[in-house]
């Protein structure tokens, strides 16, 4: 049995995402021997947000405005091949948790602010599945352990507002989750016949079936309301019942609505669709989820409120958390000292993961430990800006999660990690545990 892996070359270079922008994609080898002889290599690419929290790790961009538009890796690509290539060549690969170690003490700061989490992230996911190839076993088996066998329910995102498409829908994910199945096969069938039915709903309304960055259709539609009605019409015409077979979850992305001046959230979609300005202050946002939650199959909502507001988070938790799933995303940021001061207040019931807001797997990881013994739910996420890399499918099934968000059945990018979820399953066999998260 192998306990030293020493880790031989680490190499980055510039990709694109999905969106065409840059980010860092990495390549470790690791095993004894001359390079290429006994040896194994691994690559990982980092994803990259555009609704993103104050309080995230840093995403190091070159800021050159002739290249890419000021969002070029390539100081980030360095950091990798010189900095952390001198700190961890040699070091045991086998061993992440002292790996991430590493790579945050030669960052030295809380945020990854001076390699940045796109360099460290790229280097921290890339040791672990090569290290997963050497041990000769799957990824999620190698971060989960013997007993990781929950496949995740698919928060699928179907139509898109906000920051991730250029339509009137003020909020910014409006989702669906296929509850009523026993096995992730099925549920992703009936969501991408959901995604179909919307398809065609839409066109009969010479509605745009265009979409936004995580494959969700973004017609301009008047509120949320219209939203939900036209999902609600998408479930029942594939044959689904609403709220037994299928719960909807809302991203509202709060913190992107907020005016810190005025002190209020601004709906500039719905303003447009109305003719009037619309404005709702924290009370009026709690009151109008409830509403929405009462009318419609709603199970989850992330970032209900701004990432600030934790008297509101409280206040929502208090008036909401007992019939529905509160997900930080912004309020959390995948970081345990903000994850605990929101245990500590009662504030939220679940948090989102997303491996690039704090920059190491080991970091994701113990994210995911607290939240689950605080009795917190945690949900693996995507960024809106992805790649073809599949890392998360695999964070996902390794923790238990029991939910992942990843995109529409569209793009081959949010694809990447439904396909292999459907290997994942297939490898597990009759070990694979699929149930509702909720139950």
């Amino acid at each position: 049995m192998l306990r030293y892996l020493p880790i031989r070359k680490i190499h980055a270079r510039q990709v694109l995402d999905s969106r065409g922008n840059p980010t860092v994609e990495v390549e470790v080898t690791v095993g004894e021997g001359v390079i290429g002889i006994n040896g194994y290599t691994a690559r990982a690419m980092v994803p990259s947000g555009a609704s993103t929290g104050k309080f995230e790790a840093v995403e190091l961009r070159d800021q050159e405005k002739d290249k890419y538009l000021g969002l070029g890796v390539e100081k980030a690509v360095q950091n990798v091949n010189t900095k952390i290539a001198e700190a961890v060549l040699g070091e045991n690969a086998l061993n992440q948790m002292y790996i991430d170690q590493i790579l945050q003490y030669t960052d030295g700061t809380d945020n990854k602010g001076n390699l940045g989490a796109n360099a460290t992230l790229g280097v921290s996911m890339a040791v672990a599945r090569a290290s997963a190839m050497a041990m000769r076993i799957p990824l999620y088996q190698y971060l989960g352990g013997c007993h990781a066998s929950r496949l995740p329910v698919p928060m699928m995102n179907i139509l898109n507002g906000g920051c991730h498409a250029d339509n009137t829908v003020d909020l910014q994910e409006f989702m669906i989750m296929p509850l009523g199945t026993d096995c992730f096969p099925e549920a992703l069938r009936m969501s991408a016949e959901i995604y179909q039915h919307l398809k065609c709903i839409l066109r009969q309304r010479n509605m745009n079936t265009g979409v936004g960055d995580e494959g969700g259709f973004a017609p301009d539609v008047k509120d949320s309301r219209q939203v939900l009605e036209l999902i609600m019409e998408a479930i029942e015409k594939s044959g689904y019942r609403p709220g037994k077979e299928i719960g909807i979850a809302i991203d509202a992305a709060a913190s992107e609505l907020y005016d810190e001046e005025r002190g209020v959230y601004v709906f500039p979609g719905e303003s447009q669709m109305t003719g009037k300005e619309i404005l709702r202050d924290s009370g009026e946002m709690i009151h109008y989820y409830q509403t929405l939650a009462q009318d419609f199959p709603v199970v989850s909502l992330e970032d209900g409120l701004h990432e600030d507001d934790w008297e509101g988070w409280k206040n929502m938790t208090k008036a909401l958390g007992s019939h529905l799933q509160l997900v930080g995303d912004d309020l959390f940021v995948t970081n345990i000292k903000r994850l605990g001061c929101g245990i500590r207040l009662d504030a939220a019931n679940a948090i989102l993961i997303k491996v690039n807001q704090i920059g190491t797997v080991t970091e994701a990881l113990d994210a995911v430990e607290m939240a689950h013994r605080a009795g917190y739910r945690s949900v693996i996420s995507h960024r809106s800006g992805e790649t073809e890399d599949p890392f998360i499918a695999d964070l996902a099934v390794a923790t238990g999660a029991g939910q992942i968000k990843t995109g529409a059945p569209c793009r081959s990018e949010r694809n990447a990690k439904y396909n292999q979820l459907l290997r994942i399953h297939e490898h597990l066999g009759g070990l694979a545990i699929y149930q509702n998260p909720f139950s």
